[in-house]
């Protein structure tokens, strides 16, 4: 479960408790080292979704006031190992990537399960769909369950190649139209 793997090949697998715990460690990391500059560390994406298959990768959203830190955190999570991917797009999503399986450097000779990281400012539309979507899900059985068979399509129509996958996911607009019903239905639900 631990360590970045470096191969195409991608399963989804039965969700896992040990994805809370892994998150938490991360979360202690982020909030020793950046402190007074991060407002909330918010577990995102599938592992954060109780009970639905998933991929073994932590989606991990940190949360600060406004941009005017960005340069600071920018440091801080240098120092860590993590390096400054861009925005990839989304505005207010600034995403950091892991050199190595060591990344953060924390803790000597620590592993860390697979994760991707974002910083965003409080007011990110993007950090909002997250939450709202994984409180959804988490609340909603059957949106849950739906969620999760249309994963398990695109990976069995992908034949479990990562690449495959993820351009199904990202192209056909399948999940894209989920998680905006989704989204619509939450905020009626407001």
């Amino acid at each position: 479960m631990h360590g970045k793997t470096f191969c195409n090949t991608m399963i989804l697998v039965p969700h896992n408790s040990e994805w809370k715990m892994a998150f938490r460690k991360l979360e202690h990391v982020y909030k020793d080292v950046l402190g007074e500059l991060l407002l909330s560390v918010e577990h995102v994406g599938s592992t954060a979704i109780e009970g639905i298959r998933a991929k073994p990768i932590l989606d991990i959203d940190l949360v600060i006031e406004n941009y005017s830190t960005f340069s600071e955190v920018n440091q801080r999570l240098e120092s860590l190992g993590y390096q400054h991917n861009g925005d990839q797009g989304i505005p207010q999503r600034e995403a950091f990537k892991r050199t190595d399986e060591k990344v953060p450097y924390w803790s000597s000779g620590c592993s860390w399960m697979d994760h991707h990281l974002y910083v965003c400012p409080t007011n990110s539309r993007e950090l909002r769909r997250h939450i709202v979507f994984r409180d959804f899900l988490n609340h909603h059985g059957e949106s849950r369950i739906q969620y999760e068979a249309i994963k398990k399509e695109i990976e069995s129509r992908s034949r479990s190649d990562r690449k495959i996958y993820a351009n199904i996911k990202e192209n056909e607009g399948i999940c894209s139209a989920f998680i905006e019903s989704v989204l619509t239905r939450a905020e009626q639900d407001a």
